[in-house]
């Protein structure tokens, strides 16, 4: 848990700051033995929310399916990354690895297809983890709302001794 909390306040800085990442996978997250925090990495292609690409970038599983559709970056569009790595720490790989990543996934990912839950995850996070995915935007949490929810889930957790990390 502590680990996703510190990948949600990285994003929430640069969400504050009005950038969108557009490339969150794990692959740009890194770990410093030093300090023993997580941190996002990797900003070739963060930029303003102003500013749309004319491209779509990034690592197919981790890409919403409305911008696989052609319908740009968006503050959402991080959150859905987000919930991908959500998945990817409660499973321990990395989503759809089996699957090639070709325009059939892709299809697959618009119409819906998402991870299954890995059993045993808990329900505080695999609902958190759900509402990131949602195929509609709108009803993805802000990175607000997500951190707001991230430290209320660390909390009661820690409350009766359980550690998610």
């Amino acid at each position: 848990m502590l680990k996703r909390y510190s990948i949600i306040a990285g994003v929430f800085r640069l969400h504050q700051e009005n950038s969108i990442h557009r490339d969150l996978h794990s692959g740009n997250i890194l770990y410093s033995d030093y300090s023993g925090g997580w941190y996002v990495s990797d900003f070739g292609f963060c930029g303003p929310a102003d500013k749309p690409l004319e491209s779509i970038y990034g690592n197919l599983p981790y890409i919403a399916p409305e911008v696989i559709n052609g319908k740009g970056y968006t503050f959402a569009s991080d959150i859905y990354s987000i919930g991908m790595l959500m998945w990817e720490i409660s499973s321990g790989q990395s989503p759809f690895a089996y699957f090639n990543h070709d325009y059939d996934l892709a299809i697959n990912l618009i119409k819906g297809m998402r991870p299954q839950i890995v059993q045993g995850t808990p329900t505080e996070y695999k609902n958190l983890m759900i509402q990131c995915w949602d195929a509609d935007p709108l009803k993805r949490p802000d990175i607000n709302t997500l951190q707001d929810k991230s430290i209320e889930i660390q909390k009661s957790r820690d409350e009766l001794g359980l550690n998610f990390n």
